[in-house]
């Protein structure tokens, strides 16, 4: 009897084990919320949130106001990384490692990264102690480096040689620490392909960091799949690296790296995690050449399950009006003839304007604009105005001759604004002759500055 009550109480203790994550904030935040998430391929996945506690510690006799929070993980909880945010935007979130372990740290909320402190947590500890060596080692091998290719007369070949050595020990050194633990293959890719000898041109340089960049990264290990560690390094290569102060030039290496970083990746799943978090990233800087690419050359070669026709869609309709794209199409009728946009030829550019009588600062705007274009013969003004009726649009119109008309009811819900994303009105597109949207300017002044340099 004794045995099976002792029996009873331990899985009674190991059903009801957990693990703790305590952090504290050296800087207390407007917010009080703070969300906890675990790192699954590009998604954050959630997992819990709790409130921050406000305190004070006392530092050099001074009371210094901080924030703590805890969060507790059942014993069923998955190992991997893990992240804490705090913000919406801007450095609002710190990332770490959990793999069966109670977890102690502290950190500035506005340089995570920089600030994190581990007093719990070996695989956290480690890691830190081995980001701060290895970069310090890494950074005097890339000055050594540099500073040759400042000053080809410099004859740095002896301490190149030694500052390459102590970043191979620090390597092997953590590598062999952290031997069966998480962190392992975190280790194991943050080393780069150093070149033996200092290279003598930029050219060289460049080359050797483009084509050894990816090396040592692992792109079919779970571990790091499920980080920031894979796409981190992807923003990189992509972005950072592949970088040209000329648009054409800039296109092209953007195609090319994204193939790079596909060829890479042999996981059908994960290859479309990254093409959307690709399209993602294309979206934030509007670069809608590389968004098509990736939808048509990239998604489209996915396996036929794994790709959604909806979103393709989508995105195509979200994207269809952006600068860059050929303004989509339509039609109207003007003075008994039948006008489209796609073949009018009586002008060098165009203003096509979405307007509407029931806007105050479109009735005044659309006069002004009206009077600062007269005489403007290189220039075709569209007037769409999108109303509930046609009463007062037929008057206004009178008073803006020469220019095009077309009526667009249902307002919001118009087909073609709604083609042209419309959400406020006056909305202000600038085509060339062949129709090509060349400017979206949002104000009136930044319009009349931007015709003017036409």
């Amino acid at each position: 009897m004794k045995k099976y009550c002792l029996l009873l109480l331990l899985c009674s203790t190991f059903s009801f084990a957990q693990f703790s994550i305590n952090g504290t904030l050296t800087k207390v935040l407007e917010s009080d919320w703070i969300v906890l998430y675990k790192i699954e391929s590009t998604q954050q996945v959630f997992v819990a949130n709790t409130t921050i506690k406000r305190d004070s510690l006392l530092t050099n006799g001074k009371k210094v106001a901080i924030g703590t929070f805890s969060f507790n993980l059942p014993a069923t909880a998955k190992s991997g990384t893990y992240r804490v945010k705090y913000r919406m935007k801007g450095a609002g979130f710190l990332d770490f490692i959990f793999n069966k372990e109670n977890i102690n740290f502290t950190f500035h909320p506005d340089y995570p990264e920089a600030t994190v402190l581990f007093s719990d947590s070996k695989e956290n500890i480690l890691y830190s102690a081995y980001l701060k060596a290895f970069s310090l080692k890494q950074q005097k091998l890339d000055s050594i480096q540099i500073a040759v290719l400042r000053n080809k007369t410099l004859n740095l070949d002896v301490e190149y040689k030694k500052a390459l050595e102590a970043v191979s020990a620090v390597q092997k050194e953590f590598l062999n620490r952290a031997q069966g633990m998480y962190v392992y293959p975190f280790i194991k890719a943050s080393l780069r392909e150093n070149p033996s000898e200092i290279l003598k041109t930029p050219q060289a340089y460049m080359g050797n960091m483009t084509d050894t960049f990816f090396d040592h990264l692992d792109f079919s290990n779970i571990k790091l799949i499920n980080s920031t560690f894979l796409t981190n390094r992807i923003l990189d290569y992509v972005f950072y690296i592949h970088y040209s102060d000329d648009q054409a030039q800039q296109n092209k290496l953007f195609k090319k790296s994204i193939d790079v970083v596909l060829s890479k990746i042999k996981d059908p799943e994960y290859q479309k995690d990254i093409i959307l978090f690709l399209i993602t990233q294309f979206e934030t800087i509007n670069h809608i050449e590389s968004i098509d690419y990736l939808l048509e050359n990239k998604y489209k070669q996915l396996p036929k399950q794994l790709q959604d026709l909806e979103f393709i869609a989508q995105k195509k309709k979200l994207f269809a009006a952006e600068i860059g794209r050929i303004a989509p199409d339509f039609s109207w009728i003007e003075n008994g003839e039948k006008l489209q946009l796609s073949t009018l030829q009586s002008a060098d550019n165009y203003l096509l304007i979405f307007w509407s009588t029931e806007c105050s600062h479109c009735l005044t705007e659309i006069p002004q604009l009206f009077l600062e274009l007269q005489g403007n013969k290189s220039l075709k003004v569209i007037a769409f105005a999108m109303e509930k009726n046609d009463t007062q649009w037929k008057e206004m119109k009178n008073d803006l001759p020469n220019w095009h008309h077309v009526l667009g009811l249902k307002k919001w819900e118009n087909k073609i604004a709604r083609t042209y994303n419309i959400n406020a009105t006056p909305n202000y597109f600038v085509l060339d002759k062949n129709k090509k949207i060349i400017g979206k300017p949002l104000l009136l002044k930044d319009l009349k500055v931007f015709l003017k340099e036409l």
